[in-house]
C-alpha cells in the first residue's frame, strides 16, 4: 500500500509550509439561504417518496445538485483553497432517517464529483492556486460511546462494526474523488475511532492512501467533547491515526474556542485546523457575528502562528471566509513543534509519564 497524493495535494502540502490556507464556511446555512421547498428535496426521482425530505441536504446532490454546486462555487470565489464534500450525513446509518440508508453511497458518490467538477474548475482558472477536496465524514447520529437510553447505561443502538461498515461504505464510495479525509464535528471519539478503521480498510482494498484530517467538536463551556474528553486527551486518542492536520468545529464561536485550539496547537506534532461557528445561535437558532466580527476574533490566531488551516462552521457565509483569507494573507504559519518521546495516554484528560 502507497501513499500517493495527488498532484493538487502536493501543492497543498507545499502551500501549507508557507501561508495559512483557508477552508469553505457553512454548507448547510448556504443552502437554507436558497429557500429550499420539499419538492426541491424530492425532484422527479423521489416524488413519490413516503415520507418528507426537506432538511437532507445531502439528497440535493441527487436532486438539485446545482444548489450545492453554487456554494462551493462561492466559497472558492471566496478564497477557499480546500472545500469539503456535502456529504456531512451520506452514510447509511444517518440516511436511515429519511429511509435512504441504500442510497448512502451514491450519495456520497454524487457529492464528490460535484466538489471535484467545482475545485477543477478553479484549479483551471488559478494554476498557482490548486484547490483541493476534503471527503467530509460527519459524526453520524448514533454514539457508541453514551447510551441513548438513561436507565440502562450500559445499552447501545449500534456497534461499533456497524459504525464501521457504515463510513467504510462512504469512503469506498469517494475516495477516488477526493484528495483528503476530514472525519470531523467528532463529538464520540470511539465514533472517530470506526471511521479511522474504516478509512484504513479501505486504503487497504483500494492499495492507496489519502491523508486524512480530524476535527473534534467541544459541545459547550465545559471545554469537553460530548464524551468527556478535553481537546488535548482527544489529540491524543487518534493522534495514532498521523493526521495531516487536526483540530477543532462547531459548537462554539471563535472566542470560546481560542483556548481549546492553542491547547491542542502546543501538543500536536501534525498541522492545526480550526473553523468556529459564526459566534453563538441566538434565541432562533441564527447566528449574528458579522464577517468583520468573525475576523477579529480569527485572524489573530494566524498571526500568533498557532493555526494552519482556518475557515468557518454554522452560520459563516462566503463573506466570512474572504474577510478572513483577506486578514492572514501575509501571515506566516504554525511550525509543527518537535515533541519530546514518552508515554502519553488518554482517558477523559491526558496523562504523560515525566522524562
Amino acid at each position: 500500500m502507497s501513499a500517493q497524493p495527488s498532484k493538487v495535494w502536493q501543492s497543498i502540502e507545499t502551500s501549507i509550509e508557507k501561508r495559512v490556507l483557508m477552508l469553505d464556511g457553512a454548507m448547510g446555512t448556504m443552502l437554507q439561504k436558497q429557500n429550499l421547498e420539499e419538492a426541491d428535496f424530492r425532484a422527479q426521482r423521489f416524488a413519490d417518496w413516503h415520507i418528507p425530505l426537506k432538511g437532507n441536504n445531502d439528497l440535493l446532490c441527487l436532486t438539485h445538485p446545482e444548489a450545492v454546486k453554487s456554494v462551493h462555487r462561492a466559497f472558492l470565489e471566496a478564497g477557499s483553497d480546500l472545500i469539503e464534500t456535502n456529504s456531512f450525513n451520506a452514510t447509511s446509518i444517518s440516511q436511515a432517517d429519511y429511509e435512504l440508508g441504500s442510497l448512502a453511497p451514491e450519495i456520497a458518490r454524487a457529492s464528490a464529483q460535484i466538489a471535484r467538477d467545482c475545485a477543477d474548475e478553479f484549479t483551471a482558472k488559478t494554476p498557482d492556486k490548486p484547490r483541493a477536496v476534503l471527503g467530509a465524514i460527519g459524526p453520524l447520529n448514533k454514539t457508541l460511546s453514551i447510551s441513548p437510553k438513561v436507565e440502562d447505561p450500559g445499552y447501545r443502538d449500534v456497534s461499533f462494526d456497524e459504525v464501521r461498515d457504515s463510513y467504510k461504505e462512504q469512503i469506498a464510495a469517494f475516495i477516488d474523488l477526493v484528495d483528503a479525509l476530514l472525519i470531523e464535528t467528532v463529538f464520540d471519539t470511539l465514533n472517530a475511532k470506526a471511521a479511522i478503521v474504516a478509512a484504513r480498510e479501505v486504503f487497504v482494498a483500494v492499495g492507496y492512501e489519502k491523508p486524512i484530517l480530524i476535527s473534534g467538536t467541544i459541545t459547550d463551556r465545559s471545554g469537553r467533547t460530548l464524551s468527556g474528553q478535553t481537546a488535548e486527551a482527544f489529540w491524543l486518542s487518534v493522534a495514532h491515526a498521523k493526521p495531516f492536520a487536526i483540530g477543532l468545529n462547531c459548537a462554539l464561536g471563535a472566542d470560546e474556542m481560542r483556548p481549546h485550539i492553542l491547547a491542542i496547537s502546543k501538543v500536536a506534532d501534525c498541522h492545526i485546523l480550526a473553523y468556529p461557528n459564526a459566534g453563538l445561535p441566538n434565541a432562533f437558532g441564527e447566528y449574528d457575528e458579522t464577517a468583520e466580527d468573525m475576523k477579529n476574533q480569527v485572524a489573530p490566531w494566524a498571526k500568533e502562528k498557532f493555526v494552519n488551516i482556518l475557515g468557518g462552521c454554522c452560520g459563516s457565509t462566503p463573506d466570512h471566509i474572504k474577510a478572513i483569507a483577506d486578514a492572514v494573507k501575509n501571515a506566516a504559519p504554525r511550525q509543527r513543534p518537535i515533541i519530546d518521546p514518552t508515554l502519553r495516554l488518554s482517558g477523559l484528560e491526558p496523562f504523560s509519564i515525566a522524562v
